[in-house]
């Protein structure tokens, strides 16, 4: 007897009129929302104006909605090079999270540098918000039943619209909701980040500025990494879609990338015992 079977409703809330409402978008700036709140909240423990915070938020998501479509578009340019004007349409899906994580990176360092604020203490505030936005935003690839696994019989299984299946799989009607293992994991990350966080805040931990955010890369990208493999539709790097057959799935690729990156930063921190270097070049 099945524990839990998905069915999306579908991507539309509401529409009135001309208006109308998607899930994706309201859950988008739920995430904002709350994501805000939690980095005000932490910034203020480490030191960092609420003002400044707030005003980082509008730069912060342009450059991270900007960087993940573009992303997006980029590996899937096959579905936009006879209409290019589609790559704007943001609201029907498609965005990849590292190059959401590109983009509010390349933000972080520009208004670091602009505030004279120290871009590890500042990231490191950020971090465990994103992974409460990710953990939130997961579920917008639930109402419009994309993002998801191979078939399955899992209790937990997703079930997923005719018009919405690969052509391989038109015979099969439940699969992985990646999308929920994902923010569940993100979840995990969010805990685990708050909870070294306020350690080292009461001093039971040794956390150098930067150390939250090499946990992040580590902890993030592993899970990443597993559950990237379970869906169909990955980016390619190199080989066929839709299973990168022969070649690569970038987002596995970023993600082993990244986990290098964030244990050599650790490395840096805890085994060398040095600072990491800071791009805003501000002293914390």
């Amino acid at each position: 007897m099945p524990l839990a079977v998905f069915t999306s409703p579908g991507p539309l809330l509401f529409q009135l009129g001309p208006f109308s409402l998607r899930w994706y978008g309201l859950l988008i700036a739920i995430a904002v929302l709350c994501g805000l709140a939690l980095a005000t909240r932490l910034g203020k423990q480490r030191g960092i104006d609420p003002a400044l915070i707030a005003d980082l938020l509008p730069l912060l998501v342009l450059a991270a909605v900007v960087g993940a479509r573009l992303y997006y578009v980029t590996f899937e340019w096959r579905q936009y090079q006879l209409n290019w004007l589609d790559a704007l349409a943001i609201w029907r899906g498609g965005i990849a999270i590292h190059g959401a994580l590109i983009g509010g990176t390349l933000a972080v360092i520009f208004y670091s540098r602009w505030r004279k604020i120290p871009f590890w203490t500042l990231l490191d505030v950020l971090l465990p918000s994103v992974a409460l936005g990710q953990a939130i935003g997961r579920w917008g690839n639930f109402f419009n039943s994309e993002a998801f696994g191979l078939p399955t019989d899992l209790p937990w299984k997703l079930t997923i619209p005719f018009a919405n299946r690969p052509v391989e799989f038109l015979d099969q009607s439940t699969f992985h909701p990646t999308f929920l293992y994902e923010s569940l994991w993100n979840i995990g990350v969010l805990v685990l980040l708050l909870t070294l966080f306020q350690r080292g805040l009461r001093g039971q931990i040794n956390l150098p500025s930067g150390a939250i955010s090499c946990v992040y890369l580590v902890a993030y990208s592993c899970g990443r990494l597993w559950i990237e493999g379970l869906r169909i539709d990955p980016l390619c790097l190199i080989g066929a879609p839709p299973y990168c057959e022969g070649g690569l799935r970038m987002a596995q690729l970023i993600s082993l990338l990244l986990i290098s990156l964030g244990s050599f930063g650790l490395y840096w921190l805890y085994g060398k015992r040095q600072p990491l270097p800071d791009p805003s070049g501000v002293k914390a």
